[in-house]
């Protein structure tokens, strides 16, 4: 049932969902040791299909491809690896705050598509809101530490990424992704990703690197808790209460991300991150800024 704006209980699952998210960033950077990230990321997306099978036939509501969504699906599936195989990509070769930084400007790509296709206007606030935020993305991708940390094709492969997650949610959007609902609309997403990615993986080097036990580890639990609980969550709030809301609390998770990359990685947090985050995280609010009613 479509609600016009968040409870409680929306607000609670979003700041679960993008907190669950942040983590997820550090986990891949983590497991990126381990597995090439294409590899993981296909690996990912393979052991995602048991468990959101898994999650639908013991809700009573196997996966069934109905033959108006195959075209659909195939598409939604094919952006779905496309933004994951950018994301593992950038998290290799740039920052976990800087990669989620980049990625999170998806509320100013989504937004533009949603003004052209669902009917979402750009009023002068969220005009403002996206000059604010596009800034902010620029910032982070024109100003890179001089400890080396990072780099500018990791950064495009963030920003790749963003644009991948921005067109997944608008077809998620259409009618026909819709009819199928959030259980349905990931399981097309993994399904279709896995052997994308799986046939791409051998051109971005070895598939295995230093492998341990704790890379398995977070191999399972990005496949079941962040996949099929997280995205299945996120979709969810998205077929439920405004998309330009959900979108809106996108920022907390590269707040969150730049503190544990700090933290677990040493990642440098300088004055451009910041002023980048700043900017951001101000467009954002303003793309998602109530309308004034007009009396």
């Amino acid at each position: 049932m479509r609600k016009s704006k968040l409870d409680g209980a929306g607000v609670a699952m979003l700041l679960g969902v993008q907190g669950l998210l942040a983590v997820n960033q550090v986990i891949i950077k983590l497991v990126n040791a381990g597995l090439q990230p294409v590899f993981f990321a296909g690996l990912r997306s393979l052991l995602a299909v048991g468990f959101v099978w898994a999650w639908l036939a013991w809700k009573g509501r196997p996966p069934r491809l109905r033959r108006e969504a195959w075209g659909t699906g195939l598409l939604i599936g094919a952006l779905f690896a496309a933004e994951f195989l950018f994301l593992f990509l950038a998290l290799d070769l740039t920052t976990v705050g800087r990669s989620s930084l980049i990625m999170y400007s998806m509320p100013v790509w989504f937004s533009l598509l949603a003004h052209f296709g669902l009917g979402e206007r750009i009023t002068g606030p969220k005009a403002a809101g996206l000059a604010l935020a596009f800034a902010g993305c620029a910032v982070a991708i024109l100003s890179r530490p001089p400890s080396g940390e990072a780099s500018l094709a990791g950064d495009l492969c963030a920003l790749g990424a963003a644009w991948g997650w921005a067109l997944t949610a608008y077809i998620a959007r259409r009618p026909v992704m819709r009819a199928e609902g959030p259980e349905m609309q990931l399981f097309w997403m993994v399904l279709v990703s896995a052997p994308i990615l799986l046939l791409a993986a051998p051109a971005f080097g070895p598939l295995i690197r230093d492998l341990h036990p704790l890379h398995i580890v977070g191999l399972l639990f990005q496949s079941s808790i962040v996949v099929a609980g997280g995205f299945i969550a996120w979709l969810w709030l998205l077929s439920v209460y405004p998309a330009s809301t959900v979108a809106s609390f996108s920022f907390l998770t590269p707040i969150l991300a730049l503190v544990l990359g700090s933290l677990l990685f040493g990642e440098t947090i300088g004055p451009a991150i910041l002023l980048a985050a700043a900017l951001a995280a101000a467009g954002i609010v303003l793309i998602n800024r109530p309308a004034t009613p007009r009396h």
